[in-house]
């Protein structure tokens, strides 16, 4: 079984900053094989993605919406993927999910939802104007 538990939300003022944390867990789930994903959900909108990183760290990719502001980076020795987030807006506000890909060891980097096969529960992130 897989867990991917997410932290570090919460309520920011416009043009401030969050560190969002996501752990894995699991007896058969060997972190550094997979390359992770950050996807946001806000409300009456569908999932979208935010920033990917491949399972060694050597790739990034990011949403345009996000771009120069969001950072991706992961410490393979804490089972750990971050997503340092700068100069928030209020669009930014939504639930943010870590999610691992289906496909060990790739290469590149993807921005689909089918793409990932474990997901963890969310983090509130909340930006006030």
């Amino acid at each position: 079984q897989v867990q991917l538990v997410e932290s570090g939300g919460g309520l920011a003022q416009a043009g401030g900053s969050l560190r969002l944390s996501c752990t894995a867990s699991g007896r058969t789930f060997t972190f550094s094989s997979y390359g992770m994903g950050w996807f946001r959900q806000a409300p009456g909108k569908e999932r979208e993605f935010v920033a990917a990183i491949t399972w060694n760290g050597s790739t990034t990719s990011y949403a345009d919406s996000v771009k120069g502001r969001f950072t991706i980076s992961r410490d393979n020795a804490k089972n750990t993927v971050y997503l340092q987030m700068n100069s928030l807006k209020p669009e930014d506000t939504a639930v943010y999910y870590c999610a691992a890909v289906r496909t060990l060891y790739s290469g590149a980097t993807t921005p689909y939802l089918r793409d990932y096969a474990f997901w963890g529960q969310g983090t509130q992130v909340t930006v006030s104007s």
